[in-house]
Order: structure tokens, then sequence, then C-alpha cells
């Protein structure tokens, strides 16, 4: 019955296409219906992802996971920037982070089995990329503070940062990829779609989501004033959770089926692409766009994205989940959120 409703509320995608070009619906009616769009979407990615991880494993199936989950992100970010929406921006990349070492983490420790293992170094491996991109991140956020934080010599400044990123991400990837390559070769369950559906259904549905994410973040300052919150506050926890819906429900329904070992890939390996490739790309095709991309992040980010690197070491490092330290990652989550609603302006 699950399953048929799913599939069935597929349709909402098409469906909010079809209002937003055809009928003169407000951008609240658009927010909230893209919103709900991406979670049947989500669940698509992650039905997808689990089955090409039966011919993959774990480790890659949890890249291929991050990888087109985090493209409507890319994507977004990339409309944001065409309409001047800086904060917007940087506010749904750091969130993107925060969510997924936190929330969705987090969560799928408490929907799986408590006391499995899980791959510690590669898990420890991504939360160290996070970290590395986290401080160099505050060169050019530091340089945002002595001045107007979108202005040339700070996205100038930012163009390296974002290669060395770019460049640190590939061979460290490209090594894991490997390892895990040589590790989890294995024939795939006799109920499993084969390989290549389940890659089209992925592009398929990474290809929705994208459309969808751009009616999103065009309704975005209507909705934000609407709710009577800042375009920030929206970004940073709104748009980051509702952009990650292919990794959140991913992750989770994965874990609720017991595979830990993808389920916790998927949310440490996609904070670490987002930090380490999502961020960077941004800000190298922000330079083909009339306003750039200056990678001046706010002090709040960087101080929440680091926590969270800190605390998610802590609760690796064991390498076996917990369903208290779950509840504790959701519980930290919870008050970043309350820290980003409080926090007025630079």
């Amino acid at each position: 019955m699950a399953g048929k409703l799913l599939w069935g509320s597929l349709l909402l995608a098409p469906l909010t296409v079809a209002i937003d070009k055809l009928t003169s619906a407000g951008d609240v009616t658009l927010f909230v219906l893209s919103a709900l769009s991406l979670i049947p979407l989500a669940w698509l990615i992650g039905e997808a992802t689990e089955h090409a991880a039966e011919h993959t494993g774990p480790g890659i199936g949890g890249f291929l996971n991050a990888s087109f989950g985090n493209a409507p992100e890319l994507i977004v970010a990339l409309f944001a920037i065409g309409a001047d929406l800086p904060v917007v921006v940087r506010g749904s990349l750091a969130g993107s982070v925060i969510s997924n070492l936190l929330l969705v983490f987090g969560v799928t420790q408490v929907a799986g089995p408590d006391g499995s293992e899980i791959d510690r170094r590669s898990l420890l491996a991504q939360i160290g990329l996070v970290a590395v991109a986290v401080g160099a991140l505050s060169i050019p956020a530091a340089l945002g503070y002595t001045g107007a934080p979108e202005r040339h010599s700070v996205v100038v400044a930012s163009v390296p940062v974002a290669i060395a990123l770019l460049l640190l991400y590939g061979i460290v990837v490209g090594r894991n990829l490997r390892h895990h390559s040589r590790r989890e070769r294995r024939p795939p369950h006799p109920d499993a779609w084969p390989l290549q559906t389940a890659m089209i259904g992925l592009t398929i549905a990474t290809g929705a989501t994208a459309w969808v994410s751009e009616i999103l973040v065009h309704s975005l300052h209507a909705f934000a004033s609407a709710v009577g919150l800042s375009e920030f506050f929206i970004a940073v926890v709104v748009v980051a959770i509702v952009g990650n819906a292919a990794e959140h429900g991913g992750a989770i329904l994965i874990a609720r089926g017991g595979k830990m070992r993808l389920a916790t890939e998927i949310a440490i390996s996609s904070s670490a692409q987002v930090a380490l490739f999502v961020v960077p790309a941004v800000t190298l095709l922000g330079l083909l766009f009339a306003h750039p991309l200056a990678l001046a992040f706010r002090w709040t980010e960087l101080v929440a994205m680091a926590g969270a690197t800190v605390i998610v070491t802590a609760v690796v490092w064991d390498g076996r989940t917990n369903r208290k330290e779950g509840t504790l990652l959701v519980a930290a989550y919870a008050l970043a959120v309350v820290g980003f609603l409080l926090y007025g302006g630079r």
C-alpha cells in the first residue's frame, strides 16, 4: 500500500510544473507544492540507489546516491546566483552540510538497528574532508568581514580555495572508491533491479528533482515573506532540507531496511560532496554570471559546520551505530536551527 502511494505521488512533480506553467498560482502555493513533490522523488532516488548498490556495494552505492541527490543542490545554487541571491546560495549549501551530518546521520541511527557495524575508515575520511573544507572556507569568510562580502577581492580569493577543494576531493574520493571496489564486489540479490534500470531511474528522478527545485527557488522570497522569516533562515533550513530530500529520504528508508553501511555512507558522503565538490563547482561556474559568488560564509554557518564535524567524529569513532547517539545528533541539529533563527544579519 505504501509503495503504491509513493509511486502514485510521483505525479506531484509534473502536476507542480503544469501549475507553474499553465496557471497563475501564487508563489507560496508553488513553494509548498514543489517541496511536497520532492518527497516521492527522494523515495525513487533512494529506491534506485539501493538496487544499484546491490551491484556496486554500499560504499560506491552511497557515493552514487550523494552524487545524484546533490545534483539539484548544484542547480538550485546556480539559479540563485543568476537571481543575485548569494545569501541563499551560501545558506543552502552550509545547511546541506549541517543537515546531512547531524539530522540525516542521526535519524538513520534512530531508524536502523542498534549496534550495527559501519565503515569507520571511510566515514572518518569523509568527515576529515569536511573539516578541511571548513578551514579553507574560513579564508574568504574572514575577508568578507573586512568589508562588503560580495566585493571583487573576496571573489578572487574564493577561486583558488575552490580549485584546491576540488582537487583534494578528486584525489581522496578516487582512492576511496577504488578501495570500496576491491572490498565490496559481490553478486546482486536476485530481486535487485538490473543496474541499467536503476541508473535510468536515478537519472529521471534527478532531472525531475532539478526542475521542481527551480520552481522552489523562484518562489522562496514570497514564501519567506508570507511566513515572516528571513531568506537566510529559509535557505539554511528549509531549502537545505528540501533540496537534499533525496539523501534524507533514501538514507532513512535504507536504514529502516537494516543496511546501515549504505545508509551512513549516503549521509556522510553527501556532506563531503557538498563541501568539496558542490561549493567549489558553484563558485567556479558562478564566474560565468554577472554576479559571481564569493565564499563569504557567515561565522554562524562555519561554526555550525565545524561543530557538526566534531560531534559526528565522536559518534563514528567506535564504528557502530547507537540510537542514543543518533538522538543526540538530532537534538544538536535542533539547537543549530534555533541558533540560525535567533541570528540576525551578519
